[in-house]
């Protein structure tokens, strides 16, 4: 095999990309992730020992973030990118080492090969990172319990560098990440102490969600209730995509009064939610659906599309030169707008000019969809939401958060929201709602059927809204609550959601539409047997369970 990679839902036969990943990525790409992988561990490996001595090195926490989020599924296809990453964080490694010995830490003169090897020349690095891979762990459950440490991690580190944009920081999550890098880099670890981590992932995860939250509701205010335009105006436009609200900030800010409208893609929705961004008069609303219909999508927008994140798919040539990617996120041969330097926002201006060049947006749909149902403002309608419940209007809340995808099994999100009981209400996040949320699925004495809450990190929200619950009701386990779980997942971030909400205590979660291909039958039976988590099935026999 070229390659091997297991981390996204959509892997192939679900046991492995081996020749080239069903995301696109090509082998070589696949391999240099791996072996930014490994040169990451190195340097949490150095960082976790000056942190036991209380050294801390804000560049090793930084380069952490920014490369395990640039290994997400569909975030960067450049290879030369991911490349210059890997130098980088020989150079970091080298940084962390010499800040160590200046401050009196001891550094082991032998050190595991993560945090030593070296290489300069291409061919080198081509070669190892061929071998650095996840089948290198020989022991598959040993692996599996690694992996998922690893894929919570790349999620946590998504969120982390969020939050960092903002000037958020959480200095026991970073040290965690590190601890937990360093730990997976030991061999001599057993699936007995792996099984804590994999919790204790979790409970980090929880960490840094909420650092997320208070981030963006003190930088852009609490997320209103909002009916979200889906038509299109007659100016030209620049499609944001990915999840980087700073980004989406600036972006605004630069393009005021140029006669260029802004309008949100995909996990970027939510965006119209925060007070702070309805001020601009050319924030149109949102355009299109899910990240996997961008194909036949971003032909009629006709403007340039700003990638903050994750989500690409790899674009025809036919719009290619429109695409443009920032952060995390990268594709060989699309224009990449630099990180901001100083303290001072990025640049636009080239992608600004090109949309100044292009006709306007040409209308996909029509109409508007509600959301806006964070955790604030669901709890502002808590008395409403109880007597619900308490009447018997509301039976039950489905959470139905997490990811889409393209394979043709997401058609049971849809049908599944289609058939429940109109007493029934779903709490959402991420951009699994796509499947459901403009179907028309009418309200429970003005509550809507639907309650976005926001994007996958949004996820924290539907924990913070079950837990006032259970208070309200004073009940002593969450799941007494008449709340079930039928979440789907394609990538990292949704793992860090499922782990954070097995570290609070949830229990029998559906996961779907196929469970991790990287759970070995050895872990499933641990998840199984602790906490109930199971597959779907069909949508009739699942539904009656879940209702029950």
């Amino acid at each position: 095999m070229s390659m091997f990679c297991y981390q996204c839902q959509e892997t192939a036969k679900n046991r492995g990309c081996t020749i080239a990943g069903v995301c696109g990525k090509k082998a070589d790409t696949a391999n240099l992730q791996d072996l930014l992988i490994y040169v990451v561990k190195g340097v949490s490996l150095l960082a976790d020992i000056g942190r036991k001595q209380d050294v801390v090195v804000e560049k090793a926490d930084k380069f952490m973030f920014e490369a395990l989020f640039m290994t997400i599924t569909n975030a960067n296809f450049d290879p030369g990118k991911i490349l210059n990453k890997v130098r980088e964080g020989f150079r970091v490694r080298d940084f962390v080492k010499k800040e160590l010995q200046e401050n009196g830490v001891e550094v082991p003169e032998k050190l595991p090969e993560p945090a030593s090897w070296f290489a300069e020349n291409e061919a080198e690095l081509l070669a190892k990172s061929a071998s650095v891979g996840v089948l290198k762990t020989a022991d598959e459950d040993i692996r599996s319990l690694k992996e998922l440490v690893t894929y919570g991690l790349k999620g946590m580190a998504a969120y982390a560098e969020h939050a960092y944009n903002l000037g958020y920081r959480n200095d026991a999550v970073f040290a965690f990440m590190h601890r937990a890098l360093a730990t997976i880099c030991d061999d001599t670890q057993r699936v007995d102490t792996l099984i804590p981590l994999v919790l204790e992932t979790g409970e980090y995860g929880v960490q840094v969600m909420a650092l997320l939250d208070k981030a963006n509701t003190e930088s852009y205010g609490n997320p209103e209730i909002t009916r979200v335009n889906l038509g299109v105006r007659k100016n030209p436009g620049i499609l944001i995509s990915g999840h980087d609200l700073k980004d989406m900030e600036e972006l605004l800010e630069q393009t005021l009064n140029s006669g260029v409208d802004i309008y949100t893609h995909g996990e970027m929705l939510p965006a119209n939610y925060y007070p702070a961004f309805k001020k601009y008069p050319h924030f149109v609303g949102n355009y299109g659906n899910s990240w996997w219909k961008q194909k036949e999508e971003f032909e009629p927008f006709h403007g340039p599309v700003l990638f903050t994140t994750n989500c690409i798919v790899p674009p025809k040539d036919s719009y290619k030169d429109r695409i443009y990617t920032s952060g995390s996120a990268g594709f060989e041969g699309c224009v990449h707008i630099p990180d901001r330097e100083d303290g001072k926002a990025k640049d636009f201006s080239r992608i600004i000019e090109h949309a100044k060049r292009c006709v306007a947006p040409e209308a996909l749909e029509e109409g508007e969809l509600i959301g806006g149902f964070a955790h604030n403002q669901v709890l502002a309608l808590a008395d409403k939401v109880v007597a619900a419940v308490k009447s018997g209007a509301i039976r039950k809340f489905i959470v139905m958060a997490g990811c889409d995808g393209r394979m043709k099994d997401r058609l049971y999100y849809e049908e599944f929201a289609k058939k429940l009981p109109k007493d029934t209400v779903i709490l959402t996040a991420g951009c699994a709602k796509y499947r459901y949320n403009k179907l028309p699925l009418g309200d429970i004495g003005g509550i809507p059927r639907v309650l976005d809450a926001g994007q996958c990190n949004d996820s924290y929200s539907l924990a913070v809204i079950a837990l006032k619950l259970k208070e309200v009701f004073g009940l002593k386990d969450l799941n007494e609550l008449p709340i079930a779980y039928n979440i789907a997942w394609y990538e990292q971030k949704a793992v860090i959601v499922l782990l954070a909400l097995l570290y609070l205590g949830v229990k029998n979660i559906h996961l779907g539409p196929t469970l991790p291909a990287f759970i070995s039958p050895a872990v499933k039976n641990v998840l199984v047997e602790k906490f109930g988590l199971s597959g779907i099935g069909d949508v009739d026999t699942d539904m009656k369970e879940l209702l029950n």
